[in-house]
């Protein structure tokens, strides 16, 4: 609470108050750390009492208008930052934005102010307004430019146009040609634009400038790829040559040559890397990691253990991953041994979530769900992670009724829980209780509305119904928005535009979220647009396919069933 407003609301019979801020530059006459003072006036009192009330009235659109009436009069950016805070919270963008621009103009060097512009104007897609804020901050914070260019496009990721991104942080860099972080930031974002020729003249450029940076060489390479395999090749060669202990380096050539094929000379980079580090635990998970990445599960179970024999300090990582891979090659008790090893950390609850779902398998579902039931947890995030998972064992046995009323009965207790609403909304599906998909999925976006998933399920829900099409269109169009990349999502829209009597456009789509995952639901949604569209064998190959490796799938088999008589 700024001090005007401790003032008015302790001392209101005072007819002077200090104003809140930094001290006025020039007034010399002021004691060191004094402020100008502000008469209390009965309209000033008034906007006061007018903002306070209406926010005990949740109306903050009202105490909004009040405090900034306050903030001009007073010239207090105390105020302002008091009526930006009610205005973010309260999601009234535009409100925000008058409060924001107001605040900064008072206090042109808060650095608060600013960040609470660039949050604004990011989080409402809004880049031609964020260039001077971001510009701001970094003459504001000169020590930790390079830290801020280096976070520059995970700001930015959500934001649509990509293009434009890429536009910003090269006007933003031009006044830093001679910092790398800034050239890094630049190839970001042109690597996102999909622009790989301008990312690896500008990464070339941060090299130019630091050399020795691993990380960004790691990156050069992989845009090379992208560009030319024997340029990317010749240059992950060349640049080891010169830094022969670039572990992570050498890691993303290996990566590289198996990807290629090139087996001898990859396993030849593997011996150097083991060679350089022979004692180093790391450098033996990490090509335990890169080995299961790969495939290759047997040397991946060997130099996990090496790592375990050489004292690496996160064991439970070490015997998660062991667990996975006795699990893929099917030995399950030595994999159920290895989850039960796993004592604490990240890894702690879904190694045992793993073992319930192999003692469902040898025992039965009633015995995996009294072993989640005896996991202790710490906190409410992991009570969740075991309430969801023990549903989606029921999921998995086909229980459908059991998941739900699972869920049903915790957000009884607590009916805001938001990772539940979206697994009770998709259970609500299976057993036929639309009217609970449709409140779970609507009430799931009002508390959480950058929330993709929620979009996507109620936009295709409805087109799967034939219903409110153009709704089911902007709900999935929105999830668009929020996650550009994600294939289900493509289906979705390709499917919603199939629901309203576009085929061609909804095999547009459909065919952009295939190509990027075989999934088999979209594989059924695939083949069904191309049988209508008339390349009939076109469609029975993309089913046959997706049924060698997913013979169980009832959308597919079903589809495969209303076409293939």
């Amino acid at each position: 609470m700024t001090i005007l407003l401790a003032t008015l609301l302790g001392v209101a019979g005072c007819t002077q108050l200090p104003k809140t801020g930094n001290k006025v530059m020039g007034d010399s006459e002021a004691p060191e750390n004094a402020a100008p003072v502000t008469e209390l006036t009965a309209d000033l009192l008034f906007d006061f009492l007018q903002g306070e009330i209406a926010l005990q009235r949740n109306q903050p659109g009202v105490a909004v208008e009040s405090f900034i009436r306050m903030a001009k009069e007073t010239r207090d950016p105390g105020i302002a930052e008091h009526a930006t805070d009610i205005a973010l919270r309260a999601r009234r963008f535009d409100d925000a934005r008058e409060a924001i621009d107001l605040w900064a103009t008072l206090e042109p060097n808060s650095i608060q102010a600013h960040q609470a512009a660039v949050a604004l104007f990011v989080a409402t897609g809004q880049l031609n307004k964020v260039r001077p804020h971001i510009e701001r901050l970094l003459v504001l914070e000169p020590e930790t430019v390079d830290k801020a260019f280096m976070q520059l496009n995970k700001l930015l990721s959500h934001h649509p146009d990509k293009e434009a991104v890429l536009k910003l942080i090269r006007q933003l860099a031009a006044s830093y040609p001679d910092l790398p972080e800034a050239h890094f930031a630049v190839s970001q974002a042109a690597w996102v634009a999909r622009q790989f020729k301008s990312a690896s003249e500008a990464m070339s450029q941060a090299l130019k400038l630091r050399p020795e940076w691993e990380m960004a060489a790691v990156h050069q390479g992989q845009i090379l790829q992208k560009i030319d395999t024997d340029k990317a090749q010749a240059f992950y060669s060349q640049y080891l040559d010169r830094f022969p202990r670039a572990n992570d380096m050498r890691i993303a050539y290996i990566r590289m040559l198996m990807e290629e094929k090139e087996f001898d000379r990859g396993r030849e980079q593997f011996q150097k890397l083991e060679q350089a580090n022979p004692s180093n635990p790391d450098i033996a998970l990490a090509i335990g990691l890169l080995s299961a990445e790969l495939d290759d599960l047997e040397n991946a179970e060997k130099y996990f253990k090496r790592a375990l024999q050489l004292g690496f300090e996160d064991a439970d990582t070490i015997h998660f991953n062991l667990g996975r891979i006795y699990e893929i090659s099917q030995r399950d008790a030595q994999a159920m041994d290895a989850y039960q090893k796993v004592a604490s950390g990240d890894r702690y609850i879904p190694a045992h979530v793993r073992y319930a779902y192999l003692l469902a398998k040898r025992d039965g579902v009633v015995a995996a769900r009294h072993y989640l039931k005896t996991i202790q947890v710490s906190d409410e995030r992991q009570r969740t992670q075991l309430l969801i998972s023990e549903a989606q064992l029921l999921r998995d046995n086909n229980d459908f009724r059991g998941a739900y009323d699972l869920l049903d009965a915790y957000l009884r207790k607590y009916p805001e829980q938001i990772e539940l609403l979206y697994d009770r909304a998709l259970m609500a599906d299976k057993i036929g209780k639309l009217d609970v998909l449709e409140r779970d999925l609507r009430k799931l976006i009002q508390l959480k509305p950058d929330n993709a998933h929620a979009y996507n399920a109620l936009g295709y829900s409805l087109a799967e119904r034939g219903e409110q099409l153009p709704e089911a269109l902007a709900l999935v169009q929105k999830a668009i928005e929020l996650s550009p990349d994600d294939p289900y999502i493509l289906d979705s829209l390709g499917w919603v535009y199939y629901r309203m009597g576009d085929p061609r456009k909804g095999i547009k789509y459909i065919k952009l979220a295939f190509d990027t995952r075989s999934d088999p639901e979209i594989a059924a949604h695939y083949g069904e647009l191309l049988w209508i569209s008339g390349a009939k064998q076109d469609a029975e190959k993309i089913w046959q396919t997706a049924l060698e490796d997913h013979p169980e799938n009832e959308l597919l088999l079903d589809t495969i069933r209303r076409f293939i008589k």
